[in-house]
Parts: C-alpha cells; structure tokens; sequence
C-alpha cells in the first residue's frame, strides 16, 4: 500500500494529539507529587534521585536547559524540602545536588503510582505489542536531534 501525502499528515496529526495528551498526563503526575511542582522540577528530581545525587551544570547539560531555568527549577525543588546542596568531596567548590529523604519518597510513592496506571492501561496488550511500542518509543527519542541551552527543541 503507498504511503500517500495525506495518510501521512493525518498520522502525524494523531501523534501530534496523543502525545500531547501523555504530556498533560505527565505534568498531572508533578502536580500530584506537589500542586507547586512543574514537569521540569519532576524531571529534574527524577534525574537527581536516580543518579543519587548530580551537578545543576550536568542537569542543564543533560536536558539542553539554559543554566537559568535549572537554577530556578532547583530552587523550587530545595524551597519543597525535596532537594538538598552538599559540597562535591574533591571539590568543596563545586555543589552537588542530592535529593532529601523526602523527596525520595515522594517520588517513589509518585512512580509506583505511574506504573500502577501503565500497567493498567496497557493490560490488554500483547508482550509483541509492548516490545514494539518500547522500540518506537527509543527510536523516536534518539532522532531528537540537540539544540543549544535556552533554544526551543521541538517535540
């Protein structure tokens, strides 16, 4: 079967529509890990927790952020008893960012929640289909392509 200009657009447009519906689902999942707390903070402390502690500068490199917005991400995170500052040990210099044991179990708490709902809302799918779907997922995320700090990298 071809592939005909307009049954391509009309895909993209789903995709387009649903992942942006699985974005309003992961910033729903932020707030109900705090009401103050962006998707940007979210991320960030997961980021944190799961390396058990990191630099603001390695966040901002990692994410493509401007400097800037981590700062004020972070801010918020230590501001919610979420987040705390240690001196690197070879580097009183430099700080590192660890998470609190607070906010490791308040994203804990919010994780298993997440998974709980993608268990359930892909029950009825074949390990085929999950295997699939996980490929895609990869795929699309490793043709992101890079941007600098502080530019807009489209979706």
């Amino acid at each position: 079967m071809p592939d005909t200009t307009g049954e391509r657009e009309e895909s993209l447009d789903v995709i387009e529509r649903e992942l942006t519906a699985f974005a309003r689902r992961a910033r729903a999942a932020a707030a109900r890990l705090h009401p103050e707390l962006p998707l940007v903070s979210y991320t960030l402390l997961s980021h944190i927790v799961d390396r058990q502690g990191c630099r603001a500068t390695d966040l901002a490199a990692h994410y493509m952020l401007d400097k800037s917005t981590v700062s004020r991400q972070i801010a918020t995170l230590e501001k919610l008893g979420l987040v705390e500052r240690h001196p690197d040990p070879t580097d009183h210099r430099i700080q590192v960012l660890h998470p609190t044991k607070a906010g490791t179990q308040a994203l804990a708490s919010t994780q298993a929640s997440r998974h709980a709902a993608y268990q359930q809302r892909l029950a009825e799918w074949t390990a085929d289909d999950l295997a699939r779907f996980a490929e895609y997922l990869l795929r699309y995320n490793a043709s992101g392509g890079t941007s600098t700090p502080g530019t807009s990298t489209p979706l």
